[in-house]
């Protein structure tokens, strides 16, 4: 069976924690900040794990992470 090749954009944005679930960054902090509260702001600051129906996606795209 051939090797599985790794999806390079996913890799630059995905990652996973020690006990091998996925974690992204959270949506929403790019721009147009202006008009979100500074709570707001902040609090999409940081990763977040990603939900069970994006884990399998994950795996996919990410076969050796």
């Amino acid at each position: 069976m051939p090797k599985l090749k790794t999806h390079k954009g996913a890799r630059k944005r995905l990652g996973l924690t020690g006990r091998g679930k996925p974690r992204g960054t959270k949506a929403g902090k790019l721009h147009l900040n202006v008009k979100k509260s500074a709570k707001r702001v902040r609090q999409n600051t940081g990763t977040q794990i990603l939900s069970k129906s994006e884990r399998r996606l994950v795996r996919r795209l990410l076969p050796y992470d």
